[in-house]
């Protein structure tokens, strides 16, 4: 389910912020926001597309670095989202 979840949101951070790249270099542990990928403006816009696609909620507190910085933590969050 994770992996589901980590393919459709690297489809979608690899066309909407990076495209034209190599899919093979963004890993699930490939820093998104450390690594510059995301900034603000960015971060907002995966925040906004999590909701939609997954039918989450994500609280302000949660669009931070702890939790939307690597694929994989992009997919437990929204995961723990799904179980709530």
């Amino acid at each position: 389910m994770s992996d589901e979840i980590q393919a459709k949101v690297k489809d979608f951070i690899l066309s909407e912020f990076l495209p034209g790249e190599d899919a093979n270099e963004l890993q699930e542990d490939t820093p998104l926001i450390t690594g510059g990928i995301l900034d603000s403006i960015a971060t907002l816009k995966l925040v906004a597309f999590l909701e939609e696609q997954f039918g989450v909620s994500i609280a302000a507190h949660e669009a931070d670095v702890d939790h939307l910085n690597t694929l994989s933590d992009i997919g437990a969050l929204v995961k723990s989202k799904q179980k709530g």
